[in-house]
């Protein structure tokens, strides 16, 4: 194996690697950076399967970190995208009560996007709901005109074109399997090589966990949940023309199955949010034992199971019933049948559970020693990557000395 020496390790070619990544390159170009992805491309999980959509910012508890860097990484990413000529259609969103019981809920959101210094939120009646979605069914709405849609991975693409023009260093197909503490920084041993670095980045999304625990960080564990889409048929795509989603249940993050006009063209409609049997688990039929494993022996898997058994039966019920899913779907947009969905794609989302059992709602970005690690960043950490990635830059600056 070759022996290579750098100052800074980022760990995960997703889309807040490569923003941190890119970053560093810009405002510490003296520092010897490398990227490291353990596929043979970039952004291949969350980042290449997530549904486009750029946040606004109405769902986040003011002041946390996924309100703050919501807002203003949205505001970077747009001015980025013009910048490189990536495309994005701000089409809007409607958030749809359906039921009277909703509509506290609603006015939450209401709340916190205000709050949040979200632009143009409209609480509208059904007229208005259907002048702007004709097919969607409710009794109030929360019209977001700021959400868009995008492509991530041209983003990543552009983030990492950046960095090598900047002369960081991005390595593909770099596996790591182990990590030996060494006086004046750390030893990582990939599927192929040796590398010296004083400082590391941990962005492994999915693994993020397990790349933790290989530096004595055991507080969370990434429990995977699957998202099934289906895809609207060309011919039906007219029943929905932006974005149309439900009023979300406070007490999970997950926002419900909704429908997205993609920057592609497409509409899907999904995804439900099922406990996958695989970190990469993107079919049923995907199984990885080690993956399994580590989330029937964690102790947090049992109390989330405990307490919220009966909205996992619900999200399986949807998993294996065609009808069930599209049920829950012809709430929202009363038109859509069964013979209109394809099967889709799907999402691993990962995301970080407690020990006492709970779903981490917020950002989780952790410093030791020589080390930062994110824990938690799912959606909208695409949306917010800019700004997760200039205050993980800020925390290395401090935590780790750099040097312009």
């Amino acid at each position: 194996m070759s022996l290579q020496l750098f100052d800074l390790t980022v760990v995960g070619g997703g889309i807040v690697g490569l923003s941190t990544a890119m970053q560093i390159a810009e405002k510490y170009p003296r520092v010897r950076l490398l990227l490291l992805e353990k596929e043979n491309q970039l952004a291949k999980h969350q980042t290449g399967h997530n549904s486009g959509v750029i946040h606004s910012g109405i769902y986040y508890k003011p002041g946390s970190m996924k309100a703050q860097t919501c807002v203003a990484g949205r505001k970077a990413l747009l001015e980025f995208c013009d910048r490189h000529a990536i495309p994005y259609d701000l089409c809007g969103k409607v958030v749809v009560a359906t039921d009277e019981r909703e509509l506290p809920r609603l006015e939450e959101l209401l709340r916190r996007g205000t709050a949040n210094g979200v632009e143009g939120l409209e609480m509208i009646g059904p007229e208005r709901l259907r002048e702007i979605e004709p097919h969607a069914n409710g009794i109030r709405a929360l019209y977001a005109p700021t959400t868009g849609i995008i492509d991530f991975t041209k983003v990543a693409e552009a983030y990492a074109a950046r960095i090598r023009t900047l002369g960081g260093e991005i390595l593909t197909a770099q596996e790591m399997k182990q990590m030996v503490p060494e006086s004046g920084g750390l030893i990582v041993h990939t599927s192929s090589r040796e590398i010296h670095s004083r400082y590391l980045i941990n962005c492994a999304g999915l693994h993020s966990d397990q790349v933790a625990r290989m530096m004595g960080r055991e507080e969370l564990r990434i429990v995977p949940f699957r998202g099934e889409y289906y895809m609207i048929i060309p011919e039906r795509q007219f029943l929905v023309k932006g974005l149309i989603y439900p009023v979300p249940d406070p007490r999970f993050p997950f926002l419900g199955v909704h429908f997205t006009r993609t920057i592609h063209g497409d509409v899907e409609a999904g995804p439900n949010a099922v406990l996958a049997f695989a970190r990469e688990g993107y079919q049923k039929k995907d199984v990885d034992l080690r993956d399994l494993w580590e989330t029937l022996s964690y102790r947090g898997f049992w109390a989330l199971a405990k307490n919220h058994w009966r909205m996992g039966l619900e999200e399986w019920h949807r998993s294996l019933s065609k009808r069930a899913f599209v049920k829950a779907l012809q709430r929202l947009v009363p038109d859509v049948r069964a013979e209109d969905l394809n099967a889709g794609g799907a999402g691993v989302r990962a995301q970080a559970v407690s020990p006492a059992g709970n779903l981490l709602d917020d950002f989780v970005i952790t410093q030791t020693g020589n080390a930062i690690h994110v824990l938690n960043a799912p959606s909208p950490g695409a949306t917010a990557s800019l700004a997760i990635g200039k205050r993980i830059v800020e925390m290395a600056a401090s935590a780790f000395a750099l040097k312009n």
